[in-house]
């Protein structure tokens, strides 16, 4: 009973308990009917020159993820500073932009825009 009632103290209302995760945040309802709450994804390919290759990723804040990219956290990252943003989608679902992600991957990055170039 204890633990009910913290829990009930921190919030947790049963089925009325809202998830933290974005997609699953107010499912279903419209808080604001101008559209201008909603949590944007994006899906983006980067560009390193000295190593001639591309990177596809998709997140929620494009500018903090290049900014990772170009700090080089990785040792595949590092390799190709700096990178360059070529390419971005906007979403309203992480679901899309990760089907998006997964196109391109399978594609290639250069095909693909190569394929957007000549239409």
């Amino acid at each position: 009973m204890a633990q009910l009632a913290s829990a009930l103290a921190w919030g947790a209302r049963g089925r009325l308990f809202e998830s933290d995760h974005p997609d699953k945040r107010n499912q279903g309802r419209l808080l604001c009917p101008d559209l201008s709450c909603y949590i944007m994804f994006y899906t983006y390919i980067l560009y390193s020159k000295p190593i001639n290759r591309f990177y596809t990723g998709y997140t929620m804040d494009i500018d903090r993820s290049l900014a990772e990219h170009n700090r080089g956290k990785t040792s595949f990252m590092a390799k190709g500073l700096p990178w360059e943003l070529v390419y971005v989608e906007e979403f309203t679902s992480r679901a899309e932009a990760m089907k998006l992600e997964s196109f391109i991957k399978k594609r290639g990055a250069k095909r693909y825009l190569s394929d957007l170039n000549s239409q």
